[in-house]
């Protein structure tokens, strides 16, 4: 896909019709994703943990006067009871087309845990939009399209099965981090084995926005002070998750990514992922210890 034409917001189809949802909607990635769905003609559901923070991104957006339509509805990744209140709500309404898995926290200094006790990390990045998703299956359209959002840190990565909230080792958080967007590709490739084997045709794609500056990276101080030389801007740090979510021209399975030097920067492209992210049996039993842990289970996909 390098030799194509550059890919950017101006390809999005209209999204005319297109029911949307976007985890951590209420800034950075997340918000462009739902703005510029928004613009393309979408319903789109802003789910966000603080209702201020979502009425303001809503405010904005329509503001711009898109031809689609955004509300916002409240959703804590790290509190299962927020999320199973989120799924919950979609009870009796039409069907979501479009569910993208954005929201993040990304290297705290400090290990904390969520409600039920889950390392921050791992508990929202993965087991959050894990339980989220099981949840919503049953309200997918019957062409859905899911799409995870991970990071080029799925690279340092390492699931540690036997503590992986962290509660017998020292906690680093770079090294919680990259565990977290690891699970984020084995549950992308997991979901999509698994609906595929049910005769699903729901999709599950998943990207990386590379180096982009957004908020993400407050608790860092080094993105911080390289984000003026290095990173792109949001709008086109997006480019990678609108493809993903909107290219009828990917498979499910697939992964996007910016398509410059080490994937930091460029235009979304196909790109490659790590060994451990290519491992069905490290998928397998981290979908196990998934449903263990949330208490989720997705029984129309049981393999």
């Amino acid at each position: 896909m390098a030799s194509e034409q550059k890919w950017t917001a101006e390809q999005m189809k209209s999204q005319q019709g297109k029911r949307v949802v976007v985890t951590g909607a209420n800034s950075g990635i997340g918000l462009e994703a739902a703005r510029q769905l928004a613009h393309a003609g979408a319903e789109v559901i802003l789910a966000c943990r603080s209702p201020e923070r979502g009425e303001a991104a809503v405010e904005q957006i329509r503001a711009e006067g898109p031809t689609g339509t955004a509300t916002r509805r409240t959703l804590d990744l790290a509190d299962l009871r927020s999320v199973e209140a989120f799924a919950a709500s979609f009870e009796g309404e039409a069907k979501i087309d479009l569910l993208i898995l954005n929201a993040g926290i990304m290297m705290p200094p400090e290990r904390s845990e969520t409600r039920q006790g889950f390392e921050m990390q791992f508990g929202v990045n993965h087991l959050g939009h894990f339980a989220l998703t099981g949840q919503l299956l049953g309200h997918l359209a019957a062409e859905a399209r899911v799409t995870v959002i991970s990071s080029g840190a799925h690279r340092w990565g390492a699931i540690d099965f036997e503590d992986p909230n962290w509660r017998r080792r020292r906690y680093k958080r770079a090294p919680s981090y990259g565990q977290s967007k690891l699970a984020n590709l084995l549950f992308a490739r997991e979901l999509q084995r698994r609906l595929a084997q049910a005769g699903s045709r729901i999709q599950v794609t998943a990207a990386h926005p590379g180096w982009t500056a957004t908020n993400l990276q407050d608790e860092s101080g080094i993105f911080r002070a390289l984000n003026p030389l290095l990173a792109m801007k949001v709008e086109q740090g997006t480019l990678p998750t609108l493809r993903a979510a909107t290219d009828e021209a990917l498979s499910g399975g697939e992964y996007v990514g910016p398509d410059g030097w080490m994937e930091m920067r460029g235009y979304p492209v196909l790109v490659d992922r790590s060994d451990a992210a290519k491992d069905d049996a490290a998928a397998a039993r981290l979908w196990e210890l998934s449903e263990e842990l949330t208490g989720i289970r997705y029984e129309s996909l049981a393999s």
